[in-house]
């Protein structure tokens, strides 16, 4: 018989589950019928600068890519399922249970974990960038370049993956009480030591990045740099048309290590003025501090989220209420991070919010050191180029978007380009 709260904490989660899985299909389904409501015009305030038939495409676009998403949903729930309540966990528990112990049992039980889901989203993959994406004009990666990174990507995972597990697991085993603590320390200084390696050691993987070799645009870019107080250690540019048309940039590391990079395609796309404009824009978020400030969240978070493990792990209804029969440090993390985003999900508005806020705040930075007519400029060329709806639903939006829609963003911008 099922005690009481093993019963409460299981009608919680399958309650959160499901009305979660609800409610975001009726948002997603609410953002197609919004943007195809609008599909047939283009908005009044961008009809001078963008054409209908740009206007359709990221419409089309747009709707292919929520449609998408919504089997996304229902394939994530049904995993999580069935590796919870329907056995999955407790099936490879026990059988790595029967063939090994100690640390090597904790790693060889994740990284099962991690090849199973990995088999299951690789077709989803597969038809993401080779259908969707290239139905769209998107697409550049063969399937060759696919497969070479998806080694890559396998490699990757062990060498610093398997290691950083081993760390936590002996930390949470070793450490006593407070090895919460000491674990969220340790993932710090990795999370760390990522941030600053990733640059020279782990983006060259996949791609490759030259020097700037545009004199009228470097000293352009070098000209902003000194009037923000930004040293960094180059301008570099990153073939991201070998596998898609999308157009960026950003900066990357801390400390000395900071590089600014830009993606080929985005220099084919804008003037010299605009993509000054653009570095600008993530200037401010330097200027404003928004990566530290995200940072100590993701920090302050992390380290909330190990404490409240610490006081799940000897708690039988909670493996029990995800069912697993039997309770260990392994089991813990895995139950814990694998349900955290049902739980988390209500939140999102807030982080999205946050995100947001950070966007205006980076432009009308850049409408005042570089130009704000030309960020404007810059802006809807990259919407038209990544195919992003300038009609997005406005609860969707607010839920989801890291980003000021459009017509937001823009009339901010204008705002702050008088103001300046």
């Amino acid at each position: 018989m099922t005690d009481t709260p093993t019963f409460i904490f299981t009608s919680l989660f399958l309650t959160l589950v499901f009305s979660g899985l609800l409610f975001r299909l009726w948002l997603s389904q609410r953002h197609i019928r919004h943007i195809r409501s609008h599909r047939a015009a283009v908005p009044a305030e961008f009809r001078e600068r963008v054409s209908l038939e740009a206007h359709h495409k990221a419409a089309d676009y747009s709707c292919d890519k929520a449609r998408f998403e919504q089997f996304g949903m229902l394939i994530d729930t049904l995993i999580l399922l069935g590796l919870t309540l329907g056995g999955g966990i407790d099936l490879l528990h026990r059988f790595w249970q029967g063939h090994s112990d100690g640390l090597f049992y904790g790693l060889a039980l994740i990284l099962s974990l991690g090849f199973l889901t990995g088999i299951i989203d690789l077709p989803l993959s597969l038809y993401r960038q080779f259908v969707i994406e290239a139905r769209h004009g998107f697409n550049r990666m063969t399937p060759a370049l696919f497969v070479s990174d998806l080694i890559k990507q396998i490699g990757l995972s062990l060498v610093l993956g398997a290691p950083l597990i081993l760390g936590v697991l002996w930390l949470m085993q070793e450490m006593g009480e407070r090895w919460w603590f000491y674990v969220w320390l340790f993932w710090m200084g990795f999370m760390l030591l990522i941030q600053f390696i990733f640059p020279t050691w782990i983006a060259p993987l996949f791609n490759r990045f030259t020097p700037l070799d545009n004199p009228e645009l470097q000293t352009r870019i070098e000209a902003l740099l000194q009037r923000c107080g930004f040293a960094s250690k180059g301008l570099f540019v990153m073939d991201g048309s070998r596998r898609s048309s999308h157009g960026n940039a950003y900066f990357t590391g801390f400390g000395r290590n900071k590089r600014i990079v830009f993606f080929d395609t985005l220099l084919t796309s804008l003037d010299p003025l605009e993509v000054e404009a653009v570095l600008a824009h993530e200037l401010g978020h330097f200027h404003h501090r928004h990566i530290l400030q995200r940072l100590v969240m993701t920090f302050g978070l992390s380290l909330g989220f190990l404490y409240l493990l610490g006081q799940l792990l000897g708690s039988p209804w909670f493996y029990a209420g995800l069912g697993v029969n039997g309770s260990n440090t392994t089991l813990a993390l895995i139950l814990f991070f694998l349900t955290m985003p049902v739980f988390t999900f209500p939140f999102n508005p807030l982080f999205s919010l946050f995100a947001r806020r950070h966007e205006f705040q980076a432009d009308a930075y850049a409408a005042r050191h570089s130009d704000a007519p030309a960020l404007i400029r810059a802006l809807l060329k990259l919407y038209k180029d990544n195919a992003s709806t300038l009609t997005p639903d406005p609860l969707h939006s607010a839920v989801y978007d890291s980003h000021p829609p459009a017509a937001q963003r823009i009339a901010h911008l204008q705002t702050s380009g008088a103001a300046a």
